[in-house]
């Protein structure tokens, strides 16, 4: 007696499951690279301006209505300017990647609170506030990632 087993996976199973479970093999240290810019180069574009312009980011956290206005303006450029870079560099990675989640999750509640806005102001605010959200979960994976081998970590 002869048993043949038929397999009951499709092709299009098949190629999904090997993409599901695909690691990018000698490609995840450049691809965690690529997300470390990715993650932070808004960070870095609108902080370095806040450095430039002090005075006028002070004015502004006044009013938004950010507490110790001042403290705020000190805070967003050191997150956004040398601490971005840091990312990048991969250095210091997950204990930083903690800090720009709550960071990030801190400027959607200050920044971006829609729930209190009418008109104009209550779009675009709200959009900024899930982008908040969605940039807080990228740092989230990378904390658990940490920044891969292409990093002053290397890990």
């Amino acid at each position: 007696m002869c048993i043949t087993f038929k397999s009951h996976v499709s092709h299009n199973e098949l190629i999904m499951n090997t993409l599901r479970y695909f690691d990018f093999g000698s490609s995840r240290s450049l691809l965690l690279l690529i997300a470390r810019i990715a993650v932070v180069v808004l960070f870095i574009l609108f902080g370095y301006p806040k450095l430039l312009g002090f005075s006028g980011t002070v004015q502004y956290m006044a009013s938004s209505g950010a507490p110790m206005p001042t403290l705020a303006a000190i805070i967003a450029i050191i997150m956004e300017v040398p601490a971005a870079i840091l990312i990048v560099l991969g250095f210091f990675t997950r204990p930083l990647a903690v800090i720009f989640i709550f960071y990030t999750l801190g400027t959607a509640v200050i920044g971006h609170h829609y729930w209190d806005m009418t008109g104009d102001a209550l779009l675009p605010n709200m959009i900024n506030f899930w982008k908040n959200i969605s940039i807080a979960g990228a740092f989230l994976l990378l904390a658990i990632t940490g920044p891969g081998a292409i990093s002053l970590d290397r890990r």
